[in-house]
């Protein structure tokens, strides 16, 4: 059973043996017999993310100047997969970085799993970006080989290959590491 309360600015319809389907007063609490269905919830809003601008920005102040540390959405990755899960309250906090994305991870319970199925995290081998940096990569597995990250060309989360397709037989980027929490569910 689950508890909601109505906000004093919101009135909905609601079925009530002594009202049905009529308005509910401000502030009323009802109980309503439901399963929220947590690892549906996330993967809608790892989905609902695509080409969103919202993680593109955040500033730090480096040697007393304002600096956008993600440089407007190339260097993105980390901070929107933190984002998400900080959001569902799958890790402590928002990173910048891979490095302290995994360190999260791994405090935060999540466990290294071999195949990956929808909902974990993937990090991928650092490769070269266009400005010549060398970067690991971090984004969510969502099933039949299609993976959401963060595209440092489109500076948005975007839908692609798991492994950025294939090069000559192999995949284009290598997989290092596939995270799963229990609280997603088997």
């Amino acid at each position: 059973m689950t508890t909601l309360i109505l906000s004093p600015n919101l009135c909905v319809a609601a079925p009530s043996t002594e009202r049905p389907f009529s308005f509910l007063g401000r502030g009323d609490i009802v109980n309503i017999a439901m399963d929220l269905l947590f690892r549906d919830t996330y993967l809608a809003a790892i989905r609902g993310s695509l080409g969103s601008k919202i993680f593109q920005h955040s500033f730090a102040r480096i040697k007393n100047k304002k600096v956008d540390i993600l440089r407007g959405g190339d260097l993105s990755c980390a901070y929107f997969v933190t984002f998400i899960l900080s959001a569902a309250g799958l890790i402590r906090e928002i990173h910048a970085t891979v490095d302290g994305a995994i360190r999260d991870l791994e405090y935060s319970g999540w466990t290294k799993v071999e195949k990956p199925v929808a909902g974990c995290v993937v990090v991928w081998e650092p490769a070269v970006q266009e400005r010549g940096e060398v970067h690991k990569h971090i984004g969510f597995y969502m099933g039949a080989g299609k993976a959401i990250s963060n595209s440092s060309k489109k500076k948005v989360p975007a839908e692609h290959h798991v492994t950025f397709g294939v090069k000559r037989g192999k995949p284009a980027r290598n997989i290092i590491a596939t995270y799963w929490h229990p609280r997603l569910g088997k």
